[in-house]
């Protein structure tokens, strides 16, 4: 994907899932099963995905080199990088750390969204600051895939959002 095409994808998926948070109810928003995240946390959660990304996006290039070096390899496509996230997943990795969200009022809902909007918006700028060779030279941690590439970044916190949208409505359609 070009970093067109990257921002376009990102700002796309976000979007549909802000839309889809916004047409639940009070009740739905709030749900969750036992172990699992309510929606709002699931909203929380991309928040604090998207955010550290954005942060970084920023740093100048010399500083992501002296703070994380340069790949040694190419860039994953991005049906190659979700392959890895989902086997990840399927081999027991979850959430940790500071990644964890709260519990989440329904009430907070609006303004989360304009949050993880305002994001999204933040990061798609600083994507198309880059050159398409730095996308694929700056790598940064991630902390269940290992290294990535700034492009593996970006496509993995695209798809991110897709999963998190899928696992609410999995859930409030098994209710």
């Amino acid at each position: 994907m070009t970093k067109e095409t990257i921002v376009e994808t990102l700002q796309n998926n976000h979007e549909k899932f802000m839309q889809y948070l916004r047409t639940l109810s009070d009740t739905d928003f709030v749900f969750a099963k036992e172990d699992k995240w309510s929606a709002g946390q699931q909203l929380e959660h991309i928040i604090k995905s998207v955010g550290p990304v954005n942060m970084a996006m920023a740093i100048p290039r010399i500083f992501l080199k002296w703070n994380f070096g340069l790949t040694n390899r190419p860039s994953r496509t991005y049906e190659e990088l979700i392959e890895k996230y989902k086997l990840k997943l399927l081999e027991g990795g979850r959430a940790s750390g500071r990644f964890i969200p709260k519990e989440v009022n329904f009430s907070k809902r609006d303004q989360l969204n304009a949050q993880l909007n305002k994001l999204v918006i933040s990061l798609s700028k600083r994507t198309l600051q880059y050159s398409e060779a730095d996308l694929d030279k700056y790598i940064l941690p991630h902390p269940l895939l290992g290294k990535l590439t700034l492009r593996e970044m970006l496509y993995f916190t695209a798809y991110h959002v897709v999963h998190h949208e899928e696992l609410v409505k999995k859930a409030i359609t098994a209710r």
